[in-house]
């Protein structure tokens, strides 16, 4: 099982390119920076995580540049969107964006995606909540073409192009793994139907191990092989015991979350982290 760090990068946190140096340094295998553009202020969305919708996900810097930063002065760290809000995004050029990120770090990306929750924000975006589930199936199905075709070209309800053609392609092949964010068990379906990985996150009322075998249950229904979708779980505790639970159930990463603040405080907690790989 491998490990990763996650972390809503502002302008009073640890840098990117320092916490990725950091990462690396010390084994983790990957990062991941969320994404919000805003928060309007009306705040009639609730947050899933609680009452109090923390002050990071006001601050948080764009995820890409981010990550670009990040990539420069590593060589192995998986760079990760956890998550992108994929449906808040013009799809064309978030395919250059992605595939430059993955030229520019010899493919490291990993496009974590996910839907959101926040209905107001979407709006400013020009994105109707009830249909983003749709929405997010189609740009996914969008970006892959983009992504892999030399004349791409695409035409369904949401997103609809004539052949074009743009540059770089991503490095992977045949592109970045896309993982869909999101509980169990419509998010799990979203993620069978279309992406390349699950990203549940722990804590948040629910056993995510006791839904592992469900999950790979659906997948093998829906034809998809379940050791080709892998399971990123976020919000990693100390729980050693916890963490063997999901090694032995067969994981392929878990990811701790840090908190938005200066080196003095994430080091040591990088180091406590590191210290569970082994």
């Amino acid at each position: 099982m491998e490990f990763g760090v996650s972390l809503f990068p502002t302008d009073y946190s640890i840098t990117p390119a320092e916490l990725a140096v950091a990462a690396e340094e010390r084994g983790f295998e990957s990062i991941w920076f969320p994404e919000h553009s805003h928060i309007p202020m009306s705040r009639k969305s609730p947050w899933p995580g609680g009452p109090e919708l923390p002050k990071q996900y006001y601050d948080c810097m764009d995820p890409f540049v981010a990550l670009a930063t990040a990539a420069s002065v590593t060589k192995t760290l998986k760079l990760c969107t956890g998550i992108c809000l994929i449906i808040q995004r013009d799809v064309i050029q978030l395919a250059k964006e992605t595939a430059t990120l993955d030229q520019l770090s010899n493919g490291r990306l990993i496009l974590g995606v996910g839907a959101g929750w926040n209905a107001e924000e979407m709006a400013d975006h020009g994105t109707e909540y009830k249909t983003r589930m749709s929405l997010m199936a189609e740009k996914i199905a969008a970006l892959k073409t983009i992504w892999t075709e030399s004349k791409a070209e695409f035409h369904g309800t949401f997103v609809d192009f004539d052949p074009m053609m743009t540059w770089p392609k991503p490095v992977q092949n045949p592109h970045p793994p896309i993982v869909v964010g999101g509980g169990f068990p419509q998010g799990a379906k979203r993620a069978i139907a279309y992406g390349d990985g699950w990203m549940p996150i722990g804590g948040r009322g629910w056993d995510v191990l006791e839904t592992l075998p469900k999950f790979r249950q659906l997948a093998a229904e829906a034809d998809r092989n379940p050791d080709a979708l892998p399971v990123s779980i976020f919000g990693a505790t100390e729980d050693g015991d916890l963490l063997k639970g999901y090694r032995d159930a067969g994981v392929t990463r878990t990811v701790f979350g840090l908190p938005s603040t200066g080196r003095d405080e994430v080091m040591p907690l990088l180091d406590q982290y590191a210290a569970l790989i082994d």
